[in-house]
């Protein structure tokens, strides 16, 4: 039984240790990629960036990027917000829409845009 423990809690520990970083900022940790969305935004507006959705409401999500101590910006809502420091800019939304089909989005959608 003790050996059962000390494995999950190693494996446990070992997926803590090994979450998603882009540009130096940790990935919420229930968001998968989209890369469409990421395609999207460096057609039509030429940003380099890594998309993420979730079901997770914005509130949530902005609660996990305010506890890796960078800057918010004015403006947070239930509906968005966004953090920044010297290297990188994370934009929180919920609604989103799709800039592809123009269909309004009801998930939490999250880029991280490093600075250049």
């Amino acid at each position: 039984m003790k050996k059962v423990i000390t494995i999950a809690l190693f494996a446990f520990m070992a997926g803590r240790a090994a979450a998603e970083a882009q540009f130096g900022v940790e990935v919420y940790p229930s968001a998968k990629a989209d890369a469409e969305v990421a395609k999207q935004l460096k057609d039509a507006m030429k940003i380099e960036a890594k998309t993420y959705r979730t079901s997770d409401p914005v509130t949530k999500v902005s609660e996990f990027y305010r506890k890796q101590k960078l800057t918010e910006g004015p403006g947070t809502s239930e509906k968005g917000s966004m953090f920044y420091n010297d290297k990188v800019t994370v934009t929180v939304q919920n609604p989103w829409l799709d800039m592809k089909t123009s269909k309004i989005n009801n998930d939490t959608l999250v880029s991280i845009v490093p600075k250049k």
